[in-house]
């Protein structure tokens, strides 16, 4: 394969099909065009020393660079997208909050231009919207205001799908609220639907996964726990042998055995990293706000006042090292970071693998200490 306009990753190790193999990668205008041992190239980059992994996909992320989703502008989206890129993510899905009808749908049609443009330099892409709300439990509202949410239907959220011009991919649903099952049948062709910031049982949430839902929202966060005589979301989701869990792994959310135990629970082919990051991510120390509620960022905390997780200071990058430094092993924290998220938004077919055809999204990172070498 020679060709000028053609460039060609040698000598590295490449993450394919769920592990490590030496390989060279070849790509033009974005797109990879080759995968093979060996690729003739006048334009190379040596690799050797270095593992290559497709750009990180973060499905969940409220902001980051002292910018929000629901800043509701171009200026914080473009920030966000230039953090999450040097911090080798390069697909991302803005994620909202629970917030009034209005103000939101506002908020979708930002994202929605933003998305059309062309993707700058240096910039991670838009590959979809997640709503974590305005369709939760007041119960478990977490960081999210309670006075701003809203019984689901099919009609509510057709009127959000339409304002996000077909960009939402994930919707996060508390199955016990009414209208959620009949949401979740309506509207399940169009949009994946996650079971989270929820206090339904077992037997509830086994209705919502055969009903259509097929994910699960920050698993072990803002639901009831496992517990021996009903296992809530967190059995059902187990029970259910093919839907998609979250995990926020920057060492805070969630404990390093639960870590471990979701890893046995659901195996690396369902687990999905996600950083659920807030404005305070890359930030200094000091108040921010999220969701309308003023946030206390300390150290790798972020909290509401009254001590409630408000999002995490985290990426995704950091996540996937940290899940690493917690015994995961780096293949399927890897997959977690990457393939896994694609697929389950459904979004496979372009980013999140190494493959003729995919973007040309790629991560660079030490094979010693797996710090960041280069985002292409």
């Amino acid at each position: 394969m020679k060709s000028q306009n053609i460039t060609v990753l040698k000598n590295g190790l490449v993450f394919i099909d769920g592990s490590f193999q030496s390989a060279d990668v070849a790509y033009s205008d974005g797109v990879i065009v080759g995968v093979s041992d060996h690729i003739d190239s006048s334009d190379a980059v040596d690799c050797s020393g270095l593992y290559v992994l497709p750009g990180l996909c973060d499905i969940h992320l409220h902001g980051c660079n002292g910018h929000d989703v629901c800043d509701g502008d171009a200026e914080s989206l473009a920030a966000i997208a230039e953090y999450q890129y040097a911090h080798g993510v390069t697909a991302f899905c803005p994620t909202t909050m629970t917030l009034p009808a209005d103000r939101l749908k506002a908020i979708l049609r930002n994202i929605s231009s933003f998305a059309r443009l062309p993707v700058g330099y240096g910039r991670a892409e838009i590959a979809g919207v997640n709503l974590e709300g305005p369709f939760i439990s007041a119960e478990k509202c977490g960081a999210q205001k309670s006075e701003y949410i809203q019984s689901p239907s099919a009609e509510k959220l057709g009127e959000l799908l339409s304002a996000a011009d077909g960009l939402v991919r994930i919707v996060t649903i508390a199955p016990e609220v009414n209208g959620a099952l009949d949401c979740i049948r309506a509207c399940s062709d169009r949009v994946r639907f996650s079971i989270g910031h929820t206090v339904c049982g077992y037997d509830r949430a086994r209705e919502a996964f055969a009903a259509g839902a097929d994910h699960v929202t920050h698993l072990f966060n803002a639901m009831p726990p496992f517990h021996h005589r009903d296992t809530g979301v967190i059995g059902a989701a187990f029970d259910d042998g093919s839907c998609y869990v979250e995990l926020i792994c920057d060492g805070v959310h969630i404990s390093p055995p639960a870590v471990r135990a979701a890893f046995r629970l659901f195996g690396d082919d369902r687990v999905v990293l996600v950083s659920d990051s807030m404005e305070a991510a890359g930030m200094p120390d000091g108040e921010y706000s999220l969701g309308g509620q003023t946030v206390i960022k300390k150290a790798a905390r972020a909290t509401l006042s009254d001590g409630t997780l408000a999002g995490s200071v985290s990426n995704l990058y950091d996540c996937l090292v940290t899940a690493v430094s917690m015994g995961i092993p780096l293949e399927s924290a890897v997959k977690a970071a990457t393939v896994n998220p694609c697929r389950s938004i459904g979004i496979d077919d372009r980013f999140g693998s190494v493959g003729v055809g995919r973007s040309a999204h790629f991560l660079l990172l030490d094979s010693k200490d797996l710090s960041i070498k280069q985002v292409i």
